[in-house]
């Protein structure tokens, strides 16, 4: 028997799928002869008494999550997400430096320091990478800090913007479509496949009013079996170049092929949406945090 810890924080809870699927996959773990606990910050100090750690809430190096992550890295426990991926992942120029060193498939991408972000500079990305051009800071999730730039003075004012964040900044070639793909790879292996819609008039999956209300893209899922095979050679490259853990890999179809759009750890698992259609998912999570493969 593995006794599993699952991080969470209390925002954690803010949406009713959320940790709907954290309670499927305590059955799921009490079915398969496991025991599966809650821990929340308070209870840190009981993360070296367990076997693994399945982290859900944000990760970031800043935040309590990684220094739980960290903790249970050092006890020598199976978690996810480790330490390493969150550093990777929530730093989008190291992500994305990763993925070009392993020669994973992407749009043209270019990081810019505060020096590049001038009207002349704009100007030429905008003629070579096309308008609009999409910018990011690195330290940016939940399609936060993300924008399209059709003019060399948006770009001077998004980028100048996003370098309050941070001292680079990234400019990546816009790739149009009404969905993205997202597949989910645990130990090297697809977890799940679905598609995130992209609403209408938009042109994220997930985008905020000025009102501050939040447009989620509806989730559209496929058997794995009938996925396109080079869809999932692509992912699993990706998550390749990150790691061997838990990552969601978005990307964009251009044609028969795909690019990766970034690859993110701590990948979102909710109830009746990512696991619809997938309910081998919780099983086969239990199964690797308790070392029963990968």
């Amino acid at each position: 028997m593995a006794n599993i810890g699952v991080f969470l924080e209390r925002y954690t809870l803010t949406r009713s799928e959320e940790m709907g699927a954290v309670l499927r996959l305590g059955q799921v773990a009490q079915k398969l002869g496991h025991r599966l606990d809650i821990l929340f910050r308070a209870d840190m100090y009981k993360i070296p008494t367990y076997d693994a750690l399945f982290i859900r809430a944000l990760t970031d190096p800043l935040n309590s999550s990684y220094v739980a992550a960290r903790l249970a890295e050092v006890q020598g426990l199976r978690v996810v997400d480790d330490p390493n991926s969150i550093l990777v992942c929530c730093d989008k120029i190291n992500m994305y430096r990763h993925l070009q060193a392993a020669g994973v498939p992407m749009p043209e991408t270019l990081f810019l320091s505060e020096a590049d972000i001038t009207a002349q500079t704009g100007e030429r990305l905008l003629d070579t990478l096309g308008r609009p051009v999409v910018l990011k800071a690195p330290n940016s999730s939940f399609s936060m800090y993300v924008d399209r730039v059709n003019t060399p003075e948006d770009f001077v004012r998004v980028g100048k913007r996003f370098l309050r964040r941070a001292d680079r900044i990234v400019a990546q070639r816009f790739v149009a479509s009404e969905f993205d793909w997202r597949v989910a790879v645990l130990g090297g292996e697809v977890l799940f496949v679905c598609q995130y819609l992209i609403p209408k008039r938009r042109w994220k999956v997930l985008t905020y009013t000025e009102g501050g209300r939040v447009i989620w893209g509806r989730v559209r899922n496929f058997d794995l079996n009938k996925v396109p095979p080079r869809l999932v050679e692509v992912a699993i490259q990706a998550a390749a170049a990150i790691g061997g853990g838990l990552y969601g890999v978005d990307l964009k179809q251009l044609g028969d092929d795909y690019v990766v759009i970034e690859v993110n750890d701590n990948p979102t698992i909710c109830a009746g949406e990512e696991d619809l259609g997938h309910p081998e998912v919780y099983e086969r999570l239990v199964r690797y945090l308790a070392r029963e493969w990968g």
